[in-house]
């Protein structure tokens, strides 16, 4: 008799796009994520955020340091992003 064969399940996806970044806090009342950049990021780009439960896709039309608008964060810098969904400390940010 041949024995079965299960394929493994993928534990983690491969996300298209750059790491820019990580999750450092979340403000759920006004729903900003502060992000700490290893990357550059601009208003306009398009990110992904991913954790093991998030998973949010969309574009950066708000970015603050130190509650002053920017139009962008350098690497280093920890900026503040408007986001459309809960995210969580640790989460990924990727540029797409």
């Amino acid at each position: 008799m041949a024995e079965e064969t299960k394929e493994e399940p993928k534990t983690e996806a491969k996300i298209e796009g750059k790491e820019i970044g990580e999750i450092t806090h979340y403000f759920d009342n006004i729903q900003v994520a502060i992000v700490k950049l290893t990357a550059p990021l601009k208003k306009g780009d398009q990110v992904k955020i991913k954790g093991s439960t998030t998973d949010l896709e969309e574009e950066v039309v708000s970015m603050q340091v130190n509650h002053a608008d920017v139009e962008e964060g350098k690497e280093g810098d920890e900026v503040g992003i408007k986001v459309s969904g809960k995210v969580r400390e640790g989460d990924k940010v990727f540029k797409v």
